[in-house]
């Protein structure tokens, strides 16, 4: 049986944000021609928001599910999930190209819309500053508007590394262990390693992944909560079936053993702020920071 046939719908909305899944290769930059940009489907939450930032709102037509930002966009079209997307569903709203987020589909969509000559630009993701960047000038260049492209980015990576800065002058003695925790399943805590949205966060804000040992997302055993020793616990808001209320975390008999768990040290934050990885980056390196550390 597939490892997530038995998550929720929501939580697999969760899931896309923190890159879990297997993802299908973006062209590289330099194969990025530009598309008529008239009848734009935005598929990603970073890349809505992109496009919306470059002043190119109004040629978005229709949004995936997990696109809710800004206001603007979360009235428009809904065409699924990002990573169950409908081909018929893209279709019926006529679109002259479709900028989705690397990952996105399934293969037998994007099989579907290029038969129907639809141009598809994938974005390609990560979780850092320059990664926002090459998501920034990527969708510019596909869109024609490389110039206000270059302005956003560079504004974008300005104020990205100066919330990293403030954040790093925390005493390397200071920083705070803190665990990801995306669901609890079964009595087992779903975590973030390596190479993940929530590990980059992390990073950016001044923190120590306490679960940084392992790639990607796995279920822990009480014994690697024990070990991960976390002073913090880190989660997304509304992110579904699965996700502990404060008490079902607290009460965990590993958790309630951690610093985190004696101190009920648990910080909860929008998930597409958190993990989006796009133009509200800063704005969530300085949030989570602020509460692990104060002002």
């Amino acid at each position: 049986m597939n490892r997530f046939a038995s998550l929720s719908r929501r939580t697999l909305v969760a899931l896309s944000l923190l890159g879990t899944f297997g993802v299908l290769s973006p062209a590289s930059a330099d194969e990025i021609q530009p598309v008529d940009a008239s009848r734009i489907v935005s598929v990603g939450t970073s890349v809505t928001e992109i496009i919306f930032d470059l002043g190119l709102g109004d040629k978005v037509v229709a949004r995936d599910s997990t696109s809710t930002f800004p206001e603007a966009a979360a009235r428009l079209p809904d065409v699924g999930y990002v990573r169950a997307l409908s081909p018929e569903g893209v279709l019926s709203v006529n679109p002259s190209a479709i900028v989705m987020l690397e990952g996105a589909g399934p293969k037998s969509t994007l099989d579907v819309l290029a038969n129907a000559s639809v141009p598809v630009v994938t974005i390609p993701e990560g979780y850092d500053t320059q990664a926002i960047v090459t998501k920034i000038r990527t969708i510019g260049k596909a869109l024609d508007a490389e110039t206000r492209a270059d302005e956003l980015a560079a504004r974008v990576a300005a104020d990205i590394e100066a919330a990293h800065a403030d954040a790093e002058k925390v005493a390397a003695d200071k920083r705070k262990r803190v665990l990801f925790v995306l669901a609890i399943q079964n009595g087992k805590i779903m975590a973030a390693g390596q190479h993940t949205a929530a590990d980059g966060i992390l990073k950016l804000a001044g923190a120590i992944n306490a679960t940084g040992d392992f790639h990607g997302y796995k279920q822990l055993n009480d014994e690697a909560i024990l070990a991960a020793n976390p002073d913090a616990i880190l989660l997304m808001m509304n992110g579904g079936p699965g996700q502990p209320t404060d008490d079902q975390l607290l009460g965990h008999p590993a958790v309630a053993l951690t610093p985190a768990g004696k101190d009920k040290a648990l910080i909860r934050m929008n998930g597409q702020t958190l993990l989006g990885f796009g133009p509200r980056t800063a704005e969530a390196v300085r949030e989570l920071s602020k509460s692990l550390y104060g002002e």
